[in-house]
């Protein structure tokens, strides 16, 4: 049987300490034990006892794991530099804990498995970060509305919510933070801004770097190079890695707030990337047709005023 790692694929290696250690044989002799090709296995952090090594593969033979424990400490342990102690042992957050299963028969394992992952996902589906993106709020020249109402709104529906580091105008700065949030297994990481038509506005090519399938409708269009437009529209995204989900809403506040509760309604009735894009999409291209039949009502009745 084969498991998906739900992109949790941390090992930690607790009460280890090295001393002029191969970290390459380390890591070599990690992937050796849980029958892995060498070049999926990492040592990605060493503090003074603890070790962490990275999966890169992204599903695994149930049987390459489950009950290792003991097996990799002594390979480990074998290592020319590698010293463990009684109090050695090795965690894992996600599916990899199986490596610390004995001695379990064929179905009361399926069930634990099938416990293991269900509790995951709950897990991480509730856990939620937001951030903010844009210059203009990172050198502090408008107040941040969005966060403290999205805050409220995700824990008044059973969400834990943590606020991220402002994005940068980068596509890479979108990328890089959007893919720390992804190895700590939030399961929502919204951000709000940088969706639009000009040059600086990154986040949903972020986004597409992260998942190339993701959701990104149209909330309006334009022809492209009018103005400031050197894109042919604005789009929000809906992506999804693993249980992961990254939601990129526009920035006006009143965006943001409609947005929102579509997208938790879509979360509770189970809908795709593709139906939740859509349907947040359906939602803010209304309102953007509002705000412009008004601008126009209001231009109108100005040019009738300085006429007469």
């Amino acid at each position: 049987m084969g498991l998906n790692l739900l992109e949790k694929t941390e090992l930690w290696v607790n009460n280890i300490t090295l001393d002029n250690a191969n970290l390459t044989v380390l890591a070599h002799t990690a992937a050796d034990v849980l029958s892995l090709p060498r070049d999926k296995v990492l040592v990605v952090d060493v503090r003074p006892e603890h070790i962490t090594l990275d999966i890169l593969a992204k599903d695994i033979p149930v049987e390459n794991i489950t009950g290792k424990e003991k097996d990799l400490l002594e390979a480990l342990g074998a290592i020319p530099g590698v010293n463990l102690t009684e109090e050695t042992y090795i965690h894992s957050n996600g599916i990899l804990g199986l490596l610390c299963m004995e001695g379990q028969d064929g179905a009361e394992l399926s069930r634990k498995v099938d416990g293991m992952v269900d509790d995951i996902r709950s897990r991480i589906a509730k856990r939620a970060i937001i951030f903010p993106t844009g210059f203009e709020l990172k050198q502090n020249l408008i107040e941040d509305t969005n966060t403290p109402f999205l805050r409220e709104l995700l824990e008044s529906n059973g969400y834990t919510a943590a606020t991220g580091p402002i994005i940068q105008d980068d596509v890479y700065d979108v990328e890089g933070k959007l893919s720390e949030a992804l190895s700590k297994a939030y399961g929502l990481i919204i951000t709000t801004g940088g969706v639009g038509a000009e040059d600086k506005d990154k986040t949903v090519e972020g986004i597409l770097r992260l998942d190339p399938e993701a959701a990104t409708p149209y909330i309006v269009k334009f022809q492209q190079g009018t103005g400031r437009h050197v894109k042919d529209g604005v789009r929000i995204a809906v992506g999804s890695v693993g249980p992961s989900w990254m939601v990129a809403f526009p920035g006006p506040n009143d965006e943001v707030r409609a947005g929102a509760e579509v997208l938790l309604d879509c979360l509770r009735r189970g809908y795709d990337k593709e139906s939740t894009a859509r349907a947040i999409a359906g939602t803010l291209a209304k309102i953007l047709q509002e705000k412009q039949m008004e601008f126009h009502h209001h231009h109108h009745n100005t040019k009738h005023e300085q006429e007469d």
